[in-house]
C-alpha cells in the first residue's frame, strides 16, 4: 500500500526511554509522504528526565512531522467527524495509558484521539512499552487485542531475566504494522519470542 498523502496521527505517552527507537519510525512515515499529525500526553509536554526535556521532545516531533503537538483533550475532540484520521498510532504506550484505554477511559489528548479514530471506525495502532504486561496489565492487554479495529506492532520481552513481565513492541516493524492495519489485517506474528532491535 502507497501511504503517500495518508493523515496519521501519532500519539506519544510517557515511556520515555523508548522515544529513541520510536521517532526514526516517525520520520519513515514523513518520508513515504503521510501528513503525520502528533498528539502528546501532559506526561510527555511535561516532564523532564534524564531522557530529555518534555519541550525538547516536543519541539523534536513539531520539526519532524511540520505539525504543531495537539496537547489537550479539547484539541484532541475533532480528530473524530470534523477532521477525521486515516489511522491512529499510539508509540510508545505506556501500561498506565494502555490500562486507561482499554477501560474507556480517554483522559489525555492521545487517548481521546485513539477513541476519535475508532469512532470513525478506523484502525489504532499500539506499540507497547511497559513492564508489567504480563503482570496486573496483562488482562489489559488481552481486552484490546481483543478489540475491533485495534492493530499492534509485534511484541516481545525486552528483559525477560530482570525484568520478566515487561514488553516492549519492536518498533522498526512500525511501518509496516500500519500498512497492514490499514487493510484490516494484523501482521504477525504479534508476539515475538524476544525483543530485539533490527536495522
Amino acid at each position: 500500500m502507497n501511504l503517500q498523502g495518508k493523515r496519521i496521527g501519532f500519539g506519544l505517552t510517557g515511556s520515555h526511554c523508548t522515544y529513541d527507537a520510536v521517532f526514526p519510525e516517525i520520520e519513515k512515515l514523513v518520508q513515504a509522504g503521510v501528513e503525520v499529525i502528533p498528539v502528546v500526553t501532559f506526561t510527555v509536554k511535561n516532564t523532564d528526565t534524564r531522557f530529555g526535556k518534555g519541550d525538547d521532545w516536543v519541539e523534536r516531533i513539531e520539526d519532524l512531522t511540520g505539525n504543531k503537538v495537539i496537547d489537550s483533550i479539547v484539541k484532541a475532540e475533532p480528530l473524530g467527524p470534523k477532521l477525521p484520521l486515516d489511522c491512529m498510532v499510539i508509540a510508545p504506550l505506556t501500561g498506565v495509558s494502555m490500562s486507561k484505554f482499554a477501560n474507556a477511559i480517554n483522559d489525555s489528548p492521545v487517548l481521546m484521539a485513539a477513541k476519535a479514530t475508532l469512532r470513525n471506525l478506523k484502525p489504532v495502532v499500539l506499540g507497547i512499552s511497559t513492564n508489567d504486561a504480563l503482570g496486573l496489565n496483562g488482562v489489559n492487554l488481552m481486552r484490546l487485542m481483543a478489540t475491533k479495529n485495534i492493530y499492534f506492532i509485534p511484541y516481545g520481552q525486552d528483559d525477560p531475566i530482570k525484568k520478566p513481565n515487561s514488553m516492549v513492541a519492536r518498533m522498526p516493524l512500525l511501518v509496516d504494522t500500519v500498512v497492514a492495519a490499514l487493510e484490516g489485517t494484523q501482521i504477525q506474528p504479534v508476539l515475538v519470542e524476544r525483543y530485539k532491535d533490527t536495522d
